[in-house]
């Protein structure tokens, strides 16, 4: 079993800047998939980032540019979001996938209002 806990949330003002981490309790993070999903009130859960094993990172359209996915180690990856709007708004969760195994942390709260 592996945990997963975000951590970085909070409330920011349009434009600003914020950085999600993401500790697993195993080092996971050199053969997992990883992915950064949010779920704003009334929608469905969304992917907004997510690196393979490999490296290579992919992004929603709309986050392209202004959010980056990174990899700090095996046990911890990090999304950095600037020029943020209130539609960024949501709970952000990190998620850990290979094969059959799916891992989900209980999610950090990004609120982007003025």
């Amino acid at each position: 079993q592996v945990q997963l806990v975000e951590s970085g949330g909070g409330l920011v003002q349009p434009g600003g800047s914020l950085r999600l981490s993401c500790s697993a309790s195993r080092s996971i993070f050199s053969t997992y998939g990883m992915n950064w999903y949010r779920q704003a009130p009334g929608k469905q859960r969304e992917l907004v980032a997510g690196m393979t094993s490999g490296g290579r990172a992919n992004y929603a359209d709309s986050v392209k540019g202004r959010f980056t996915i990174s990899r700090d180690n095996a046990k911890k990856i990090d999304l950095e979001m600037s020029s943020l709007k209130p539609e960024d708004t949501a709970v952000y969760y990190c998620n850990a996938k290979l094969l059959t195994w799916d891992y989900w942390g209980q999610g950090t709260q990004v609120t982007v209002s003025s």
